[in-house]
């Protein structure tokens, strides 16, 4: 269940979302927790590990599964041995606290990732495009109508439009979400565009990148810091810029 009733003074019955710790846990090991919608989990944790780089492929988890306790729920995921044995490395280096955005780092110089550039997209996006998956998306958004709380993520594809949408109350998380999603379905993430609710923040930018999807749209504006990264990487950024929605990053502008 992602929302419940609550009884407001007034009277009045509110459906809220739900939020609960949601511990991502590999080979035995918890590797983060995070305050999340307890639906898509499976999805969740898979775009985890492939986001963060704790493995390459899907097929390096072999096993999933949930174990839902009264403190919150364990995904809990088993990693082939060559996995497994880069993940366990990973963590002898690194053992300082982890978060939603920038997760298992412990050194300034660690938050700019270095990223392997995105190849330019093999489609194009209008502007006229652009406006409409962001309009199309509020129709994608059914926990978001029931709560007002959530963020939504979605992937949209030349000819079809959106085809895919995670919805959770962290805004990592619905990437999360919607990268698992993709890649448990078979769907390229090179065939088509992020479609985000929020801000673009350079997390954000670096899991995109990550999963090389050359396009992400924005309801925002981005960060200085976000367009400079997907600028070296060759993402295509388009997002809000006054009423309309502005080009930030283009893929010639590539350096890297």
């Amino acid at each position: 269940m992602t929302a419940t009733d609550w009884d407001m003074p007034s009277g009045a019955v509110q459906r809220l979302a739900e939020e609960v710790p949601v511990a991502l846990s590999f080979d035995g090991v918890t590797q983060a927790v995070m305050m999340a919608s307890p639906a898509d989990l499976e999805d969740f944790a898979l775009g985890f590990a492939l986001s963060e780089g704790l493995i390459a492929d899907a097929s390096e988890i072999t096993r999933q599964e949930l174990e839902v306790t009264e403190a919150g729920i364990e995904a809990r995921n088993w990693l082939a041995a060559p996995a497994g044995a880069r993940f366990a490395e990973r963590r002898r280096a690194t053992m300082g606290p982890v978060g939603c955005g920038l997760c298992g780092i412990e050194q300034l110089e660690e938050a700019r990732r270095k990223l392997s550039p995105v190849r330019p997209p093999r489609f194009t996006m209008t502007p006229e495009q652009a406006t409409e998956a962001l309009e199309t998306l509020r129709d994608h958004q059914p926990l978001q109508d029931e709560t007002r709380a959530a963020h939504a993520s979605s992937f949209w594809q030349p000819g079809k439009g959106i085809v895919l949408t995670r919805e959770d109350v962290g805004r990592h998380n619905a990437l999360d979400k919607l990268i698992g999603a993709l890649i448990r379905q078979g769907i390229d993430p090179a065939s088509g565009a992020l479609v985000m609710t929020s801000r673009l923040s350079v997390d954000l930018i670096q899991k995109v990148v990550t999963l090389r999807i050359p396009v992400i749209v924005g309801p925002s504006a981005p960060t200085a810091l976000a367009v400079s990264e997907a600028r070296d990487a060759g993402l295509t950024v388009i997002a809000r810029a006054g009423r309309g929605l502005a080009l930030y990053t283009a893929p010639q502008e590539a350096t890297a």
